[in-house]
């Protein structure tokens, strides 16, 4: 797994990006509070979604980060474009299509009282929308051979037919992965009610999953999902399963992380962090990993870098979080392992 060099220094005016995201991202509406949403009279917008949160935090941890998709000519597609760029995320290389919309959805916190704290359920409005529109001729577009790390995740195959060849293009078309070009990651991000509303059901997510799983250079995958998926729920049983993907990193919600690249096992407890909403937590934590990455660090750091950012993403309801400093990162990452496992432990 060889990582393509930084650009020259004639090449950094350009749009070469560290990563470049594929993906949908949508209009967030949701109560400025924590209450149910039925109870609300206002509520604000944001902007989320997996691939562009991924972009988000990347450039919040100082890299170069750009987002690839396609957005409605509407006020949403407007924010959209408006919030990333001044996130530090380029988004030259998006499309405007001036016939369908951008997808929206609906932050419902806590609807279940049972549920307990950091519960949120969404609700998701993004059938016909211009992203779901991309195809597998975006796979050709300049920039995504400039970028040193391309990002996907499983809910672009969800989206459509087209968007599933998109990622089929970017993966499985990779002619020869010892020529030049960019790593590829692929976060597995399993939406169930994505593929039935498709008319696919958990079969097919399984089955194209796993294939798109195995072509990528780097996989993130939770390992609930795994289980849920596959039917696997060790994770060495997983890594084992994705081979021969170069480097697997299987996620436990609170317990830790587990790296599987190069021969070794590598695993990082979690950070204890008050839950005030999971949602994009996942898309932090690869934004972490693939800093450490970009800064050739080792397994140990990289799955560190990961939870630090994730932890910023539980704290709060916004699905893109400041991310913390790089004082912050260097002090966590220098602590030995007894020091982390006592952190981790409180």
């Amino acid at each position: 797994m060889s990582l393509p060099p930084p650009p020259r220094a004639a090449e950094r005016h350009g749009r070469a990006a560290d990563v470049m995201c594929v993906g949908e991202t949508m209009a967030v509406l949701g109560p400025p509070g924590a209450g149910p949403l039925a109870e609300q009279s206002l509520l604000s917008m944001a902007v989320g979604g997996a691939e562009s949160n991924v972009a988000c935090a990347l450039a919040g941890l100082g890299r170069r980060a750009a987002w690839l998709s396609r957005l409605g000519d509407d006020p949403f597609g407007r924010r959209i474009l408006a919030e990333l760029t001044a996130r530090g995320v380029d988004v030259s290389a998006v499309e405007t299509d001036p016939e369908r919309p951008t997808g929206v959805y609906f932050k419902d916190p806590a609807p279940d009282p049972e549920s307990g704290p950091g519960h949120t359920r969404t609700y998701y409005y993004r059938g016909g929308s211009a992203a779901s529109a991309m195809g597998p001729d975006l796979a050709r577009h300049p920039a995504l051979r400039r970028a040193r790390i391309l990002h996907l995740s499983g809910v672009a195959a969800a989206l459509s037919d087209s968007c599933a060849r998109l990622l089929e293009a970017l993966l499985l078309g990779r002619d020869d992965h010892a020529k030049p070009g960019p790593l590829v990651s692929f976060d597995v991000n399993h939406r169930p009610a994505l593929w039935r509303r498709g008319g696919r059901d958990a079969t097919d997510a399984a089955r194209s999953l796993l294939t798109l799983a195995r072509a990528a250079d780097i996989v993130f995958v939770g390992r609930d999902e795994a289980e849920e998926l596959w039917g696997t729920p060790r994770p060495d049983d997983i890594a084992e399963l994705l081979a021969p993907a170069p480097a697997v990193v299987v996620k436990d919600a609170e317990h830790g992380a587990t790296s599987y690249a190069g021969g070794l096992r590598t695993f990082v407890p979690s950070l204890p962090t008050k839950v005030v909403e999971p949602v994009g937590a996942g898309d932090a934590f690869a934004a972490g990993y693939l800093t450490g990455v970009l800064e050739e660090r080792d397994e140990r750091s990289r799955l560190r870098l990961g939870h630090l950012a994730a932890a910023a993403a539980l704290r709060t309801r916004d699905d893109v979080p400041d991310m913390p400093s790089r004082t912050e990162t260097d002090r966590c990452l220098a602590l030995d392992e007894d020091a982390w496992a006592a952190t981790a432990r409180r």
